[in-house]
């Protein structure tokens, strides 16, 4: 029996999740949500439906897990527990100050309807999130470190698009690497944000744009880049579109710690993702935690999970028997 999927929104990473799916023989995608008009939709597999997003409700029997890829600033805080109340859901809400309040609202969606929602499944937060965890529960005597990069961050390439006279542009987020090595060595070096990482910005400003003052309004936006040692790099279109197209990133979860009745012996724990598509692997994860979620319900579960909650073998299409004899 295929675990059957929906898509909400079919951006770069509804994209990625239907690639996901296909590598994943128990399921099978039924349908596309978009609030665009569905007919300028092109997906990839044959017979799915490609439908409006207001229409979710009435698929509500013949779909198993809506996989929910819109963003978290606005869209997902009303769209999860909206749909919890028809469907199984995975998100990848990454505002991490706010996943308290997002958990709860989830929660009590999904308890009313009887369904299961994981949400914030992604690499960080999720598969970086659970690697801090492990290692903090193993090394108790020590310190986290968490390194973004070398890769895009779309948030911030944003912010550099919304400035006056940018045409186009993008950012990479760089770990400064004296600070990585320190930690790799196990020194423990307590690091402010301008010494774990530098940013990179590659812009295509419009004709006749001011390029001091826009080099100078993206070194100082708060939030963003006031706090890190930023370069600026003016480049052309075709430049931004030859080198600069696609969506890589990944980083790396240290923790260092000590063991010993007088903390003798010291040991480096390092968890590491090199991506080419940020958003591709970002599907590949969720995908996994929509098997879960349909499992999980079915053992008569109900309620919001994030990847704490979730049992390993509950992700793996293999059977206990098969995890137990081959990765054990």
């Amino acid at each position: 029996m295929s675990i059957r999927i929906g898509i909400m929104g079919y951006g770069n990473l509804g994209r990625g999740v239907e690639c996901a799916v296909r590598h994943n023989p128990d399921m099978e995608l039924v349908a596309v949500f978009t609030r665009r008009d569905p007919k300028t939709v092109n997906i990839l597999t044959e017979g799915a439906k490609i439908l409006p997003a207001d229409q979710a409700p009435a698929m509500k029997d013949e779909i198993d897990v809506m996989i929910l890829c819109g963003g978290s600033a606005t869209d997902l805080p009303v769209q999860t527990p909206a749909l919890a109340e028809y469907f199984n859901v995975v998100d990848s809400f990454d505002t991490h100050a706010r996943i308290p309040e997002h958990y709860k609202n989830v929660d009590e969606a999904a308890k009313k309807s009887g369904h299961i929602g994981i949400i914030s499944v992604g690499w960080d937060p999720g598969m970086f999130s659970l690697n801090r965890m492990y290692a903090g529960a193993i090394l108790t005597n020590g310190k986290d470190y968490t390194f973004w990069g070398k890769g895009v961050s779309q948030g911030h390439s944003d912010a550099i698009r919304r400035i006056k006279g940018v045409k186009d542009g993008k950012q990479y987020t760089i770990p400064v690497q004296e600070a990585l090595d320190a930690v790799r060595r196990g020194e423990n070096p307590e690091l402010s944000t301008r010494q774990k990482h530098t940013r990179e910005c590659f812009v295509v400003p419009e004709e006749g744009a001011d390029l001091a003052r826009i080099e100078q309004e993206i070194k100082t936006m708060p939030n963003y880049f006031d706090e890190y040692d930023t370069t600026v790099h003016f480049i052309t279109e075709e430049e931004l579109k030859r080198d600069h197209s696609g969506i890589p990133h990944g980083g790396f979860v240290i923790r260092s710690g000590k063991t010993g009745w007088n903390d003798e012996n010291s040991h480096v724990i390092e968890y590491s993702l090199k991506l080419d598509s940020n958003p591709e692997f970002t599907s590949s994860v969720i995908v996994c935690y929509a098997r879960a979620a349909f499992r999980m319900q079915k053992e008569g579960q109900t309620g919001c999970r994030t990847v704490f909650d979730v049992a390993p073998a509950c992700l793996s299409a293999l059977s206990g028997e098969e995890l137990r004899k081959h990765m054990l």
